[in-house]
């Protein structure tokens, strides 16, 4: 299977909250990241094209984070999404993460 990725992504392990657009919302763990989306560990299983905000404290950030986002894909254990218009304080605190010493 080819990787379709533009974006490389960096490990994390970060527990998020993944919020519907009702309003609802379920937990889950980043486990990598890039400027273009993420991996996250959960028991619930959002649907493909599935349209959520994902909210955390990501490292280096000094408050928790919004990025809107939309499933890509879905696999036992976990999805994919991609991120959508990011503001430039996400983007720069995913860009440090994303640095390598």
């Amino acid at each position: 299977m080819q990787d379709k990725r533009v974006h490389q992504r960096v490990p994390v392990n970060v527990s998020m909250a993944c919020e519907y657009e009702d309003g609802l919302q379920f937990d889950a763990f980043a486990k990598d990241i890039s400027v273009g989306g993420m991996f996250l560990e959960a028991e619930e299983q959002p649907s493909f094209g599935t349209q959520l905000t994902i909210v955390g404290l990501l490292p280096g950030a000094k408050k928790a984070v919004r990025l809107p986002a939309v499933v890509r894909w879905v696999k036992p254990g976990g999805f994919g999404v991609q991120f959508g218009l990011l503001g430039a304080v996400e983007t720069h605190v995913i860009s440090e993460l994303m640095r390598v010493d």
